[in-house]
């Protein structure tokens, strides 16, 4: 005889297969036969992903996630998502993969998996010229603004413990707290700081110290090995024949690491 319990997460199971809005994983087989690759990227980032002037979707990893799609032979569907959605909107299943400047850690790797690298971004702390920062210990007690949920705001907090962090949503929010003096002092990115001095005007940051040199990678669903690989192969082919370099460079005037896919 069933159980009234074993009725109760029958039905429980149905609703939640049901339920609408819920996605799921897809495998490479499964994407070629839907015709669509969805692909999440982290819009308002200067350089990376950014409206244009006919506010259409640009950048260098918008360019890289058409160039997949093209290649892969299937539509793109952009998933247009915040910095701090990155992570869980592939767990979520979502977005099939994310092209999103995601640096590729220890502790993402516990939840997401990673090709192997595809770009990369020097973390920085920049300030106006007047801030005599050299290292983290001259952060303390200073207010630096940050984007929240990147490494950015992971490096600060672990070692610069008693500075004031004031964590932004995005990017875009975080640029428009420089330009209106909100902050004077932030953990970013080389292609932010160059979007804040363009819109700030006088005064701008400068570079105070390099934090860390962050190797980029797609990120996927953990266990999807065979999209996985179609990916590290289509990274590799393209960075041999200089064409991920030259899209790269195009938006960003400088070249990847010659040893780029070896660092993954």
């Amino acid at each position: 005889m069933t159980s009234i319990r074993g009725i109760a997460l029958g039905l429980a199971a149905a609703i939640i297969a049901l339920a609408p809005g819920l996605s799921q994983a897809r495998s490479l087989e499964e994407i070629k036969q839907s015709g669509t690759l969805r692909v999440a990227v982290a819009m308002g980032v200067p350089l990376f992903a950014f409206a244009d002037k006919t506010m259409q979707p640009t950048g260098s990893d918008v360019e890289t996630a058409k160039k997949i799609a093209e290649d892969l032979g299937v539509k793109l569907q952009l998933v247009e998502i915040t910095n701090a959605a990155r992570v869980p909107t592939i767990q979520t299943g979502k977005a099939d993969i994310l092209v999103a400047n995601l640096g590729i850690t220890d502790e993402r790797k516990k939840a997401v998996d990673f090709t192997v690298p595809y770009a990369t971004l020097n973390i920085i702390v920049a300030g106006t010229g007047s801030e005599a920062i050299g290292d983290y210990a001259a952060l303390a007690g200073k207010r630096i603004g940050v984007t929240r949920a990147t490494v950015n705001d992971q490096l600060v907090t672990q070692n610069a413990p008693n500075a004031q962090v004031v964590r932004f949503e995005d990017d875009a929010t975080l640029i428009t707290a420089v330009t209106s003096g909100q902050v004077n002092l932030v953990s970013t990115q080389s292609a932010v700081l160059s979007a804040m001095n363009e819109r700030k005007g006088g005064d701008p940051l400068e570079v105070k110290f390099v934090q860390r040199e962050l190797n980029l990678g797609i990120a996927l669903p953990k266990g999807e090995e065979t999209l996985r690989e179609w990916l590290n192969t289509w990274i590799r082919e393209n960075a041999a024949n200089g064409k991920l370099n030259a899209l790269f460079k195009s938006f960003h005037n400088r070249d990847l690491p010659a040893d780029l896919t070896e660092r993954g």
